[in-house]
């Protein structure tokens, strides 16, 4: 036999106990870090692409939610665009491919973070008649928006939740 063949083969059971639980150990701990979505993956994917739809649609003035993104349409109906743009699409599309159970937590505090910034959006669309700020209701994109982002929000809860 060659050197290199007996580098291979471990020269004692300890050594094979040794390695055996080292792998052990990180194949557990990739485990433990990681979540299973089952079903709630693919309500997640779902409420993303609604999301998507409502950033095309009217939100504030006629204007669609890219455009509030981009601060065409106030303050309130901005952060709640970026809020919802970052943790609603972006994050759920990192935690959804990475799988990671850190990411299913910073999805979920970021998403009830987005929908009470959703709610205000509508909240300060309702209300701007009064105040002379920009704005005679909330568009349809903004409502589907807000709701698709407390749905998301509740998903990711229960995902980060569950961990198994």
């Amino acid at each position: 036999m060659s050197d290199e063949s007996k580098a291979e083969f471990p020269a004692s059971n300890e050594q094979l106990d040794v390695r055996t639980a080292a792998a052990l150990e990180e194949t557990l701990g990739r485990a433990a870090r990681t979540v299973e979505f089952g079903r709630r993956g693919f309500t997640i994917a779902v409420f993303v692409f609604l999301l998507l739809i409502g950033f095309v649609l009217p939100w504030v003035d006629g204007r669609p939610g890219w455009q509030a993104l981009i601060g065409e349409a106030g303050a309130i109906p901005q952060l709640f665009a970026a809020t919802a743009a970052g943790f609603g699409v972006f994050g759920s599309a990192l935690a959804l491919t990475t799988r990671r159970w850190w990411l299913a937590w910073v999805c979920a505090i970021g998403g009830w973070f987005a929908s009470v910034d959703g709610i205000l959006a509508v909240w300060s669309q309702q209300s701007s008649g009064i105040s002379g700020v920009s704005g005679a209701g909330p568009g349809i994109g903004l409502v589907i928006a807000a709701g698709a982002m407390i749905v998301l929000a509740f998903q990711w809860m229960r995902v980060a939740w569950s961990r198994h």
